[in-house]
């Protein structure tokens, strides 16, 4: 039973080399052993080693103040102008306070290794995989031992400022998601209310249908039977980008399609929707809001691309297939005095994917 009492026994054995690899050699490498230790100064000089720790909390409190200018750089240099040269201050001092608070930590843990933690040289040799209890009872100590050497639960001061930099350091990122969300303005009253957003589009009453993306007017006599035609709203050709042109065309999309008319099965609210076998459904698919833009002609079917969501154009755009919950929304259109084709008004219900507003 001797060997119960040798906890690397097994751990030699597992370092014994397989016979068909062994080389014997008659000069082996003698181990050099470790080069004489260094004390540092910090671990001669006590008055040093108090610089040190006062140098390494100090810098995870300025990594806290550097934090909190961040945060407080969000709101002093606002980006609800639009104007460049307010975009670029909010840019460069939030960024300069998240840069010094990540540098400030960084600097105080390399100063806190290699000036306050434990400097001593060892040897560890390696192992099996599994050890013996006493083997995992010396790893526990480990543990314990290098908690003390590091100071980490002994030296309040540094850990409490280091939870504190890191805490802070996440607090500029979780603000920065506020910026993520439209805000109310003179200009734009509702830009902060999703309900108002999405369940109106730029389509109203006389407003033409127009050609994507050239904006020319359609006329119901130039369409021919069995065609489909990508659609906006003829004024959405007067937006630019800065004003919102995408998005108001992500809502307002709409495929025309003409039919017999007597393919049409319509509803008794919708008799009046459809104008000569042409009718008008949202391009935006209600499963998650892809674009709805393949039609299959003799089926008379939409398709979604990306997730095979089918939409029967002859029957209210219902769902005939796919993970899509509703049927396509109708917009109603007839001719105005010239034969161009025009809204009678905005769509009766939202657009694309359900959201927790409607009803």
């Amino acid at each position: 039973m001797a060997h119960e009492d040798d906890p690397l026994e097994h751990e030699r054995a597992s370092w014994k080399p397989s016979p068909g690899l062994a080389v014997a050699v008659t000069d082996p490498v003698s181990n050099p052993g470790l080069p004489p230790h260094r004390e540092r100064m910090t671990d001669k000089d006590p008055v040093a080693m108090r610089r040190a720790v006062r140098t390494v909390y100090t810098l995870f409190y300025l990594s806290v103040g550097a934090s909190i200018w961040a945060i407080a750089a969000y709101f002093l240099f606002p980006i609800e102008s639009g104007r460049i040269v307010d975009i670029r201050a909010n840019n460069l001092f939030i960024g300069l306070g998240i840069a010094f608070a990540l540098l400030a930590i960084g600097l105080a843990t390399i100063h806190w290794s290699k000036a306050v933690v434990s400097d001593k040289e060892f040897i560890e040799p390696r192992h099996a995989t599994r050890g013996r209890d006493s083997t995992r009872d010396a790893a526990i100590k480990a543990f314990s031992d290098a908690n003390e050497e590091s100071g980490f639960g002994r030296r309040t001061m540094i850990r409490n400022s280091m939870i504190a930099a890191l805490v802070a350091s996440i607090a500029p990122g979780i603000v920065l998601f506020r910026g993520l969300a439209p805000f109310d303005s003179p200009e734009h009253p509702d830009a902060g209310n999703p309900v108002a957003l999405l369940e109106h589009t730029m389509w109203k009453k006389g407003m033409r249908l127009a050609h994507d993306p050239t904006g020319e007017p359609i006329r119901a006599a130039d369409l021919t039977l069995g065609s489909a035609v990508h659609v906006i709203p003829e004024a959405l050709a007067e937006l630019s980008h800065s004003s919102g042109y995408l998005e108001e065309k992500a809502k307002a999309i709409v495929l025309l399609v003409r039919l017999l008319p007597e393919q049409i099965v319509e509803s008794e609210d919708r008799k009046e929707w459809s104008y000569n076998g042409i009718v008008a459904y949202s391009k935006v698919c209600t499963h998650v809001g892809c674009p709805v833009a393949l039609y299959e002609q003799q089926t008379h079917h939409l398709l979604c691309p990306c997730h095979q969501s089918q939409f029967d154009v002859t029957d209210r755009a219902k769902v005939i297939f796919g993970p899509a919950a509703r049927a396509l929304p109708q917009l109603p259109i007839t001719v105005d005095d010239e034969g161009y084709l025009v809204a009678r008004s905005d769509f009766t219900e939202p657009v694309g994917p359900s959201f927790w507003e409607r009803h």
